[in-house]
């Protein structure tokens, strides 16, 4: 059993409890966003041209996204701190594998995975606590891996919390946290901001990112 901070879990308890109606949301939410499709179809590009290797999405929630990186040809499996989510994924997606855990602290052997991706995962984290989930990710990903982060941006403005559906979430100025994922030790290798589509309050940030020199 995972011995979680009171915010890791907070967070796995109130998506505990939206579990089955976010699953609902989640399954077809892809379809009518191509250019999220495409950041995920040139991520899955970029790991397929280095050669075959594990692929993590790290906060896989119902594991739609999971599915669709299957789907794009990638050896992939999912994390995730809620339960309740993990449970649906794997009865949804049987052919596929996923696990209960912490993305802050990856049961997994340095440089294990060719590929990376936190779909809206790091948001709910305290702009302070971010560094080591970055830390963590560089700690896991080959040095010719590829790192996907997607997140809500805040048009240039500080980090600032607002009312996400499930828990307190964070937006990010794109190039904040690219300079703290360089500060771990990534180098930029592309980026994708999107407006908001109806029903949507705010622009979407994509970074594709690959390892560098080790800081320090």
């Amino acid at each position: 059993m995972l011995d979680l901070s009171s915010h890791h879990r907070a967070t796995a308890d109130a998506y505990d409890a939206v579990a089955v109606r976010y699953a609902a949301f989640a399954r077809h939410a892809l379809d009518a966003l191509p250019l999220d499709r495409a950041v995920l179809a040139a991520f899955a590009e970029t790991v397929r041209a280095v050669g075959p290797g594990p692929v993590a999405e790290l906060g896989c929630g119902p594991g739609c996204v999971t599915a669709h990186l299957r789907d794009l040809g990638l050896d992939v499996f999912g994390v995730d701190l809620s339960p309740a989510m993990i449970d649906l994924a794997r009865e949804a997606y049987p052919d596929l594998r996923f696990e209960v855990g912490s993305m802050d602290a990856l049961d997994l052997a340095d440089g294990r995975l060719q590929g990376i991706v936190s779909w809206y995962s790091v948001i709910h984290t305290p702009p302070q606590d971010v560094p080591p989930y970055l830390d963590e990710f560089r700690r896991v990903l080959a040095p010719d891996g590829t790192l996907l982060l997607a997140f809500f941006e805040s048009d240039g403005e500080p980090p600032t919390a607002f009312d996400h559906k499930v828990a307190t979430a964070y937006r990010w100025p794109i190039d904040e946290l690219a300079g703290l994922a360089g500060a771990a030790g990534f180098t930029e290798a592309g980026r994708m901001l999107r407006e908001p589509h109806e029903g949507e309050r705010f622009r979407r940030g994509h970074l594709l990112m690959r390892p560098g020199k080790q800081p320090g």
